[in-house]
């Protein structure tokens, strides 16, 4: 880090016109079990409550036997959009992308050791074309590095093609916004989460039953959202994301699409079967915010994990802290534990 006028450290590569730090609380979950690992979970947040609410969440899932994560890399995405003559050119766009993937690929990769071109998924409405193209980025979120190399992707289609590019992204990656196309394509790193938790645990830990959490869920997470239009089926997946994210330095506009996703939750003989689905969850343990101190501190908390294990911890944590607020809900007791915790005497 350089050294700013103050003669304190610059996050040099972080920010521009540095003239301090923020601070926030950081606190623990402890706990946490994600695939037979037990890990102690540094969560950032102002808001009271939220920490105590998914350690209730890892005390009742490690009690059941943890949780289990499957985690799927889907990739960072850019989608520059072009500007073409008539629809013919357009396809003639399309086609040529095609037809000459490997020419792509190649001048991606010269940008980056760590970098590789998956796919590109094309659109076309009117003169305007579309081209999102996903990279593996292996252990960084790698928005940046996707960035510059679709730079020299386009560099090569402006030059072999002459077709001008409009921007750079388009809006068809789709970065920091909700959007269906995430929702159903994926983007960074697809996670599920599943826990099976006994009777005996929903009843002693989390105060309430089977029956009631999973009625919570259906009126609340699914038909509530249906009728509010909105985008994924869950009760707070932005709530633990964001407090994750800022405690491992992920970038935070991408709790946008943390926000995404599915919390279904079923009867199995009398125990619970309690479930998240998370599309899009960009995240990375190199570069970016993670090269900050205390960020470095809270990833070396969770055993320095790959980008693979940290959104996999993530989907469990999200599962916890889910789980938790379904059974203050069916309890009614979400506003005696705000009152009691978030608003101190």
């Amino acid at each position: 880090m350089a050294q700013s006028l103050a003669g304190r450290p610059t996050p040099a590569g972080n920010i521009e016109n540095f003239i301090g730090w923020i601070k926030v609380p950081l606190g623990q979950a402890s706990g946490l079990v994600v695939n037979g690992q037990s890990y102690n979970l540094p969560l950032a947040t102002t808001e009271g409550a939220l920490i105590a609410s998914v350690n209730r969440g890892c005390k009742a899932t490690r009690l059941s036997g943890g949780i289990m994560a499957i985690v799927e890399n889907i990739g960072a995405t850019r989608g520059p959009v072009f500007n073409v003559k008539n629809l013919t050119e357009g396809k003639k766009l399309i086609d040529w992308v095609k037809t000459n993937f490997s020419l792509l690929r190649k001048a991606a990769e010269t940008t980056g050791s760590h970098l590789q071109l998956l796919d590109v998924v094309p659109a076309m409405a009117g003169r305007q074309v579309w081209l999102r193209f996903r990279f593996d980025t292996s252990e960084a979120m790698g928005m940046n590095m996707a960035t510059i190399a679709t730079q020299a992707i386009v560099d090569l289609i402006t030059k072999k093609l002459k077709i001008n590019c409009v921007a750079l992204s388009g809006n068809y990656c789709v970065d920091k916004k909700p959007s269906w196309l995430n929702f159903i394509y994926g983007r960074g790193k697809k996670v599920w989460a599943e826990a099976m938790i006994s009777r005996k645990i929903v009843k002693t830990v989390l105060k309430t039953t089977p029956e009631k959490i999973i009625a919570v869920v259906h009126d609340k997470d699914w038909l509530g959202s249906i009728m509010s239009g909105s985008m994924g089926a869950n009760g707070h997946f932005a709530n633990i994301v964001a407090a994750t994210f800022l405690a491992t330095g992920q970038d935070m506009a991408h709790v946008v699409e943390g926000s995404l996703g599915v919390t279904t939750a079923e009867l199995e003989k009398r125990d619970l079967y309690f479930s998240v689905y998370l599309p899009a969850l960009m995240v990375g343990t190199v570069g970016g915010g993670t090269r900050l101190p205390t960020q470095t501190k809270a990833l070396s908390m969770l055993g320095n994990p790959t980008a693979m294990e940290l959104a996999g911890i993530i989907g469990g944590a999200v599962l916890a802290g889910e789980l938790s607020l379904t059974a203050a809900l069916s309890s009614g007791d979400l506003a005696k534990a705000h009152q009691l915790l978030g608003r101190p005497k």
